[in-house]
């Protein structure tokens, strides 16, 4: 993997379903991904979680099985050559990982756990950490310490929302630049920013409508890519379906978000 790609100042997407729930719903968001990839000359890394540890409730769906996860991921990375990522969290998953995936990512509620994130920039692979929802920016310097640590130059943060009371999250887009003068890439997640956590019965809510106005805020302020959960129907979707933008409609969305990250950059 080519992370000169996946740096400061050059454009990049993290997009895919929120979770493997099967080799067809992965294959079909992949290939659409490197179709749109090519068109609009954007790199983009296929993301999926493998499984989901973060549940609010004990029946909330949390993957299908551990092995058979990560084989459609690998799957995925061999059909449509796009490098993939998929969170981790505890510090057994990163050998069961290591070989698979091209870029490690913190879950934001596991941002602080030393551990997990040392074990994850051991590998020397790309380490995207998730700023938790009660963190500051200034907070996320000490995360970023953890990853330089062991020699690895390729950490990443992204912004996705700061708790607001109980039940929502707001978007303080200071965090960005602030963020970026630790020189790492800086993700702005345009569909965990607008979740409701735990508002939908046991499971998070959220105002889709606001992905594309929020997300045009992050590109203007200056955001280095994009973190987008897509899925072809995303009310049908195991995880996050109040939440994941219509695959339908990432085309048109990554093809704005890039036109306004290039104007803000004068290019």
């Amino acid at each position: 993997m080519n992370f000169k790609q996946y740096a400061r100042n050059s454009f990049f997407v993290i997009a895919g379903p929120c979770v493997v729930e099967s080799r067809d719903l992965c294959l079909t968001v992949a290939d659409k991904l490197a179709e749109i990839g090519q068109q609009l000359n954007i790199p983009i890394i296929f993301k999926a979680s493998y499984k989901k540890a973060n549940r609010t409730s004990i029946d909330s769906f949390s993957g299908i099985g551990d092995e058979e996860g990560l084989k459609i991921l690998d799957e995925v990375k061999v059909q449509t050559k796009l490098p993939v990522l998929t969170d981790i969290h505890e510090v057994k998953d990163v050998e069961m990982v290591r070989g698979l995936i091209d870029v490690i990512q913190i879950p934001a509620f596991l941002c602080r756990q030393t551990d997990l994130i040392v074990a994850a920039a051991n590998t020397q692979k790309p380490v995207n950490i998730k700023k938790g929802q009660f963190a500051s920016a200034e907070m996320m310097s000490y995360a970023i310490e953890k990853v330089k640590s062991v020699g690895n130059l390729q950490g990443m943060l992204t912004e996705r929302g700061t708790f607001l009371g109980y039940e929502d999250l707001v978007v303080d887009f200071r965090n960005i630049p602030k963020m970026q003068k630790l020189d790492v890439p800086v993700i702005y997640d345009a569909t965990h920013s607008v979740q409701q956590p735990g508002k939908a019965n046991g499971k998070s809510g959220g105002e889709r409508e606001m992905i594309e106005p929020l997300c045009m805020a992050a590109m203007a302020i200056g955001a280095d890519g994009l973190f987008v959960e897509t899925h072809p129907y995303p009310h049908l979707g195991l995880s996050d379906s109040s939440t994941m933008l219509a695959l339908h409609e990432l085309k048109r969305f990554l093809k704005k978000s890039h036109d306004l990250y290039l104007f803000k950059r004068g290019l």
